[in-house]
């Protein structure tokens, strides 16, 4: 799967029993309203996706990635059932991340988090633009989530 969408809150990082990062956060992708050739207005559109990073992106994710952050992201589609508090068994989709890129400049991140007032030297790219880790995610079975 390809999304590009905006971060709908601040990451949850978790690290694991053998110092391996995690990373969840919650992708919205928006599809714009129309009006179709009848008249008839459909409007704006937001899925919501449950995304997960490993390792190196989940490190990158922890440092660079906050709510509002518009990203790339490529990964597997997973689906799961869990049990919820009534007893109810529910099915969930997830993206299990492969590759990341930030599509929100530096510049906007750094102002977003101290305020316009300060004037700090920003860097157009503090990492690559791509963080690729094929095959670096754990089985299904040993996912805390």
């Amino acid at each position: 799967v390809m999304l590009i969408g905006h971060v709908g809150n601040d990451p949850e990082i978790r690290y694991l029993d053998q110092g391996v990062c995690t990373a969840q956060l919650r992708l919205a992708t928006s599809v714009p309203g129309y009006t179709l050739p009848n008249g008839t207005n459909v409007p704006e559109r937001t899925e919501w996706h449950n995304i997960y990073l490993w390792r190196r992106l989940a490190e990158i994710v922890e440092r660079y990635v906050h709510k509002g952050d518009k990203l790339y992201i490529e990964g597997e589609l997973r689906y799961r059932s869990y049990t919820d508090k009534k007893g109810v068994t529910r099915r969930t989709a997830e993206i299990w991340a492969s590759n990341l890129e930030m599509l929100t400049p530096r510049s906007q991140t750094n102002t977003a988090q101290q305020g316009d007032n300060t004037t700090q030297p920003t860097q157009s790219n503090p990492f690559p633009a791509s963080q690729s880790q094929n095959g670096n995610t754990p089985p299904p079975q040993k996912c805390p989530f």
